[in-house]
C-alpha cells in the first residue's frame, strides 16, 4: 500500500467512526424529543451540538480532537450538503399545493410571505445597525446588518414539512398555507443572501441582479412547461409498484435534482432549492411520493441530515458566550426574531380572513427556523458577514425557535379542540 493510498485509508476510517457516532447519537436524542413531544429533528439539532464544543469538546477534549479529526472535515459538509438537497427534493413532493386554488388560502399565503419576511428583515436590520459596534466592531456595520436582517427572517421548510408530518398537517389548509409562506419567504431569504454576499464582494450590479431574477423566471418556465409533461411520461414509462421506485427512474430523478440545483447554484439561489423545485413537480403523484418515501426518504432523513446538524454543532461553542453582556444580547436576539414573526405573520393571517386559532398556528409555525436557518448562519461565518460570537447566538435563536414550535402547536390544537378538517370554520 502506497504512501497515499494509507493516507486515503485512514482518513476514510476516521470518517467512518464519525459517521457511526453522528447516527447513533442522532437516532437516540431524536428518540428521546419524540417521548418529549418534540420533533425528533429538535432532537437531531441538540445530539448535532452536544457532539461540538458546546459539550464533548468541553469535558472530554481529547476524545474530541481524536474523533473530529480536521482532515474529515470537508468530507462531512459536502455530504451534508447532498442530504439537504435530497431532503429538499423530498419535501416538494409531500405537499398538496392544489387547497392554494381557493381565494383566501392564495391571499393568505402572500399576506403572511410578506409580513413574516418585511418585518423580521426590518427589526433584524434595526438591531444589527444597533449592536454592530459592540458585537462585530471589525466588520462592515451595513453588511453585518444586512444579514442579521437575513438571518432573522429565515423561515425553515425543511423542518417545518417535518413537524407538519408528524402533527399530520401536511395536506391541511394550516399546514399548506405555511409551507407555501415558507417557501416564498426562503426564496427571498436566499436572493437578498446571495445580493449580499455580492455586495460585500463589491460585485453586485443592477445588471447582474437582473440577469439572475430574470434566469430564475426562466427556469421556473422551463420547468413548468417542459418538466411536468417529461414527469409524467417517467411515471408512465417507470410505475412505481409495491411502495419501490424502479431503479431506472430513480437514477433519473437523482440526476434531475442534482442538475437543477447546479442550475439554481449557478443563479445565486444555492444548490439545495433546486432540489425542492423538482419535488414540486412530482407532488400531484402520490403513489410515486409514497415510493419515494418508503425507499429512499427514510434514509436520507436517518443518515444525511444528521450530519449537517452536527457539521453546524462542531462549529458552535454555547460557553464562547462568556460575559452577562453578551448572554443579554443574544436574548434580545432571540426576543426581537419570536416577536418579528409570530405577530406579523398572525396579524397577516386574519387579514386574510384565516380564524384566530389557525392563524396563531401559522404564526407559530411560521417561527420554525432551525434547518434553514443554520444553512444560512454557516455561508455567513465562513464569508466573515458574522463573528463567531454572533453566530453563537443565533445559532441558539434557531434552535430555540424551533423547539417552541412543538409544545406551542400541541396546545393550540388541544384548545382549539376540533377535527383538523374543522380548523378554518373561524
Amino acid at each position: 500500500m502506497n504512501t497515499q493510498t494509507h493516507s486515503i485509508e485512514t482518513v476514510l476510517a476516521a470518517l467512518l467512526v464519525q459517521l457511526v457516532v453522528i447516527v447513533l447519537s442522532a437516532r437516540i436524542a431524536g428518540s428521546i424529543a419524540v417521548s418529549l413531544r418534540q420533533p425528533r429533528a429538535v432532537g437531531e439539532i441538540v445530539a448535532g451540538l452536544m457532539l461540538g464544543p458546546s459539550f464533548l469538546a468541553a469535558i472530554a477534549p481529547g476524545l474530541s480532537g481524536s474523533l473530529f479529526t480536521p482532515e474529515t472535515g470537508a468530507s462531512l459538509h459536502l455530504l451534508s450538503q447532498i442530504g439537504l438537497i435530497l431532503l429538499m427534493f423530498q419535501i416538494g413532493t409531500d405537499f398538496e399545493f392544489g387547497l392554494l386554488s381557493e381565494t383566501r388560502n392564495t391571499k393568505a399565503v402572500v399576506y403572511v410571505a410578506i409580513a413574516s419576511v418585511a418585518a423580521p428583515l426590518a427589526s433584524g436590520f434595526m438591531l444589527g445597525w444597533t449592536t454592530a459596534p459592540i458585537l462585530a466592531p471589525g466588520i462592515d456595520p451595513l453588511v453585518f446588518s444586512l444579514f442579521v436582517a437575513v438571518s432573522m427572517a429565515i423561515t425553515a421548510v425543511p423542518i417545518l414539512g417535518r413537524i407538519l408530518r408528524e402533527l399530520q398537517l401536511t395536506r391541511d389548509e394550516v399546514g399548506v398555507i405555511a409551507i407555501s409562506a415558507a417557501a416564498a419567504n426562503d426564496i427571498l431569504g436566499w436572493l437578498l443572501l446571495a445580493a449580499i454576499s455580492a455586495f460585500a464582494s463589491a460585485s453586485l450590479s443592477p445588471a447582474s441582479t437582473a440577469l439572475q431574477i430574470a434566469g430564475l423566471i426562466a427556469l421556473l418556465a422551463l420547468l413548468w412547461a417542459f418538466g411536468r409533461p417529461l414527469v409524467r411520461w417517467l411515471l408512465r414509462r417507470y410505475s412505481p409498484i409495491a411502495n419501490t421506485v424502479p431503479t431506472n427512474l430513480m437514477a433519473i430523478v437523482i440526476a434531475m435534482v442534482f442538475l437543477c440545483g447546479v442550475a439554481t447554484q449557478a443563479l445565486g439561489v444555492f444548490t439545495i432549492f433546486g432540489g425542492f423545485l423538482v419535488g414540486l413537480l412530482f407532488h400531484r403523484h402520490p403513489a410515486f411520493v409514497t415510493a419515494w418515501r418508503h425507499q429512499v426518504g427514510q434514509f436520507v432523513l436517518t443518515f444525511f441530515l444528521p450530519i449537517f446538524f452536527t457539521y453546524t454543532g462542531l462549529r458552535t461553542n454555547i460557553w464562547g458566550l462568556d460575559t452577562s453582556a453578551e448572554w443579554g444580547w443574544c436574548g434580545a436576539y432571540f426576543v426581537v426574531a419570536v416577536v418579528s414573526k409570530v405577530a406579523p405573520a398572525y396579524l397577516a393571517a386574519r387579514a386574510a380572513g384565516i380564524g384566530e386559532r389557525p392563524s396563531a398556528m401559522i404564526g407559530v409555525l411560521m417561527n420554525t427556523r432551525a434547518l434553514m436557518e443554520l444553512v444560512v448562519l454557516n455561508v455567513g461565518l465562513s464569508l466573515g458577514f458574522i463573528p463567531q460570537s454572533v453566530f453563537t447566538m443565533l445559532v441558539i435563536m434557531a434552535v430555540g425557535t424551533t423547539i417552541m414550535t412543538g409544545p406551542l402547536m400541541h396546545a393550540l390544537l388541544a384548545r382549539a379542540g376540533l377535527k383538523r378538517d374543522q380548523l378554518f370554520e373561524g
